[in-house]
């Protein structure tokens, strides 16, 4: 596969006029002359392309429960059939196509419609099946790329994952078979949200599950992206439960993949509903049918609230913040890793909104994703003294709500505060604490916190500001994000 190395998804430094009249923006040295962003790539709203008719123009648009691969040439997006402020005009997972994942081409649609084999099984069960083909996933075998799609009915509750096959990414693709199917009156799996893995020692596993009770492992045949012994439904890998105990439901969207640098399979999943407090959590184990443990070291599969969260619903100044922005999808290129979601406005959100980030790992092999999205800006080297000044932090919290099944009622927003980084080590604002400079990364203890937190330092682009921006993050003692962007230097 081409690379991308590691700081080649953000530009050289820049501050622009808007910049330098708003002071809103870390003034950090250029490194060369190429020519800067001074501009944000793509709005927070698309009222005026957001027609099926108009699909050529919805580029990051119209987006939601995105899944990426990486072609080599091309990163594909294949994503749910859905579109703004409208009815589905035209069924059949999205594609995409990008250099970069922040500049989109719409390439169109995996099928004419619906797949027929999955409203087979739904209609023969009883059930009337929504319009929309859902939650994608594809992969490359060989010559061949698979398209995982699922398509479900809400009374009774019947559900399927199949799949198309075609000799491109775009296609054409024809369909190939179910690889799963789900009745109301089988407790446990809901078999929508495919996810598909190859292990290092070339088995197949798709991960899927939503709503129900959790999310299961399946094994494939490899020859022919099937279930490996048709019927089985797999076996239950993560699940969620309450304080009280009982199963919540409020859990799906399973994403796995291999890191051959920790040897471990990471487990990402999205917890709570689409607008309140949809949020990333990972796990991860040493096989792909785990056990998987959290960050508290105990395994997922028990009734309990997981950890760590890496991404869930923010707010930093200037902007009114994003939710829903889980139903990850993670993947890498040159052994940089990435995640891309939905991001949804607070404002509108009904708007969806591809949105695409660095991920980074600590020390302790665990990921944590920028605070920023990706908007094609190259990094430089940091020192510490570019790193003094205002910052925003978000030390992000969650709160457990009990009872079985209950539903948060708001996004539940991670909002920032301002604080400032003195040169005598000490940080000031509405958070007090600590902090030093080591091996490009910002080694923070905060008021109140038993010990230091090592943050991952980068440049980025600050979205709510549109200028170059110096970033951190990281996790926090209770296993959720603690980010920082930069916002001017004194």
């Amino acid at each position: 596969m081409k690379t991308i190395r590691t700081h080649n998804v953000f530009y050289k430094c820049l501050i622009s006029l808007l910049c330098a009249s708003s002071g809103a923006c870390a003034q950090t040295p250029a490194v060369d002359d190429k020519p800067k962003r001074t501009t944000n790539p793509y709005a927070d709203a698309y009222e005026d392309v957001h027609r099926f008719d108009q699909h050529l123009q919805w580029g990051p648009f119209n987006v939601h429960d995105p899944q990426i691969i990486d072609d080599g040439e091309f990163f594909y997006c294949y994503s749910t059939d859905v579109a703004w402020g409208q009815e589905v005009e035209r069924a059949g997972v999205q594609i995409r196509r990008s250099r970069d994942l922040v500049d989109w081409e719409f390439r169109g649609w995996a099928s004419d419609g619906r797949p027929k084999q999955g409203l087979e099984h739904i209609n023969a069960n009883g059930g009337r099946a929504f319009e929309n083909v859902w939650a994608p996933c594809a992969i490359k075998v060989g010559d061949e790329y698979r398209v995982y799609y699922s398509q479900s009915s809400h009374v009774p509750k019947n559900s399927e994952i199949g799949l198309l096959t075609g000799p491109t990414p775009e296609g054409p693709f024809t369909e190939a078979g179910l690889v799963v199917t789900s009745n109301n009156d089988v407790h446990g799996t809901n078999a929508i949200d495919p996810a598909v893995i190859v292990t290092p020692e070339g088995e197949h596993w798709m991960y899927y599950g939503s709503a129900w009770d959790g999310a299961y492992a399946l094994q494939l045949d490899p020859e022919t992206g099937l279930a490996l012994k048709p019927g089985d439904l797999g076996q239950r890998v993560i699940q969620r439960g309450n304080t009280d105990g009982h199963i919540n439901g409020n859990i799906e969207a399973p994403e796995v993949i291999y890191h051959p640098g920790f040897k471990k399979y990471y487990l990402f999943i999205a917890y709570d509903w689409l607008f309140t407090k949809y949020n990333v959590r990972v796990a991860r184990g040493d096989s792909p049918t785990g056990p998987f443990f959290g960050f508290n070291g105990e395994p997922v599969n028990d009734h309990q609230d997981n950890g760590p969260m890496i991404l869930a619903p923010y707010r930093f100044e200037n902007h009114p913040g994003w939710q829903g922005v889980s139903h990850c999808t993670v993947f890498e290129r040159d052994g940089q890793y990435y995640l891309a979601s939905q991001g949804r406005p607070s404002n509108s959100a009904h708007y969806m909104i591809m949105h695409a980030r660095k991920v980074y790992w600590t020390d302790g092999g665990w990921p944590v994703v920028s605070p920023q999205r990706l908007a094609s800006v190259e990094g430089g080297t940091i020192e510490r003294e570019d790193l003094l000044g205002t910052w925003e932090l978000i030390d992000f919290e969650y709160e457990v709500v009990p009872g079985f099944a209950r539903e948060q009622t708001d996004p539940g927003f991670g909002t920032s505060q301002t604080v400032t980084l003195l040169d005598d080590g000490s940080v000031n604002g509405e958070t007090q604490g600590r902090w030093q400079f080591d091996n490009d990364a910002v080694l923070l203890r905060l008021d109140g916190d038993p010990q230091r937190r090592r943050l991952i330092v980068d440049r980025a682009w600050d979205w709510e500001n549109q200028c170059e921006t110096i970033i951190f993050t990281g996790l926090n003692a209770d296993g959720y994000p603690l980010w920082g962007k930069q916002l001017q230097t004194p």
